[in-house]
């Protein structure tokens, strides 16, 4: 397959080191600032499982795609989709797959209203990364690997094609799934309960848990849980005893995307996120506040303040989810 990775930020620039290393046939579209890095100082990544560097990494501008690709990998920030769907319209054919590795579900209807939704396949990606100064990616724990699948359930040869295609060993795995839809939803409660906690008390898990506010992440969690059920794609119990595990770990060092992106003065994926849940929700909790409303709010409120005091200040954290 001819693999067509939209950016070469944290996760694209991540699994495209990871195939390139292992002879696949991948290229990278990018912008001119973000090819000039590439092509002064290659690709590095650092990583548990292997670093790897890759001098001269393959790239294409948009104004440069000729034909289709067989395969288009997207990792970019929701906010950026529109402008990114534009940018790798020319590669996209009759035939092309595209799979997103995106948060939540709003990304899926854009793509489906773009192109042919038979180009749209559902995935998420299992990868903790992130970008330093200087550009290398830095791979902050040993799972790596994607899953994806058919949206309508069924399993179909070329999504047996793309394990083929995107096989690399440990360092990097594609699992296909026949239940991606169901997944994509689990994943969006467990994020949506990370963000929206976190960026609330501006604190890690751990921090939170410590100032005894275990009975606020569980009742957020079983806010964004509710709106997963009324879509009809509830949490198993299996399901959400794991996802109390991770959010009530005493100690526990992790904070979302979204507080990393506050703490820097970016702009976050609230929208799609948090906002895109709430609009969702068939109905109001209960009792007591909502947190997601509240969590949604404080970043609104966020972004209205940087607009009053002049805009962003740095590029938003590259998508390592």
């Amino acid at each position: 397959m001819r693999i067509l990775i939209v950016g070469a930020g944290a996760i694209g620039g991540y699994i495209g080191a990871r195939l390139l290393d292992s002879g696949h046939d991948v290229t990278f579209l990018v912008r001119p600032a973000r090819a000039e890095q590439l092509q002064s100082h290659g690709l590095t990544v650092k990583s548990a499982l292997g670093d790897v560097h890759i001098p001269s990494p393959p790239w294409v501008l948009k104004t440069h795609i000729t034909r289709p690709y067989d395969l288009i990998l997207l990792s970019c920030k929701a906010y950026d989709l529109e402008a990114a769907m534009d940018d790798f319209a020319g590669a996209v054919g009759l035939a092309t797959i595209i799979l997103p590795l995106l948060n939540g579900m709003r990304h899926l209807e854009q793509l489906r209203r773009r192109f042919h939704p038979r180009n749209v396949l559902g995935g998420q990606c299992r990868i903790s990364v992130d970008r330093d100064v200087c550009g290398v990616i830095l791979h902050h724990n040993p799972v790596s690997h994607i899953v994806f699948g058919e949206l309508d359930r069924a399993q179909s040869a070329r999504t047996l094609a793309i394990v083929d295609a995107l096989y690399c060993g440990p360092a990097f795995q594609a699992q296909p799934s026949d239940r991606i839809v169901q997944q994509m939803w689990e994943k969006w409660v467990l994020i949506a309960t990370g963000a929206g906690i976190t960026c609330l008390m501006r604190a890690a898990l751990g921090d939170i848990n410590a100032a005894g506010g275990v009975h606020l992440i569980v009742h957020l969690l079983d806010e964004c849980a509710a709106i997963a059920d009324e879509a009809g794609h509830p949490l198993s119990h299996a399901t959400r005893q794991t996802y109390m595990d991770v959010l009530t770990e005493p100690g526990s060092t992790l904070v979302a995307s979204a507080l990393r992106d506050v703490e820097r003065g970016a702009r976050t994926e609230a929208d799609h996120i948090l906002g895109d849940l709430l609009e969702r929700r068939a109905s109001a909790p209960r009792e007591g506040i909502s947190l997601l409303a509240l969590g949604f709010m404080h970043l609104k409120t966020y972004d209205a303040r940087v607009r009053r005091e002049g805009g962003y200040k740095t590029e938003s954290t590259p998508a390592g989810k």
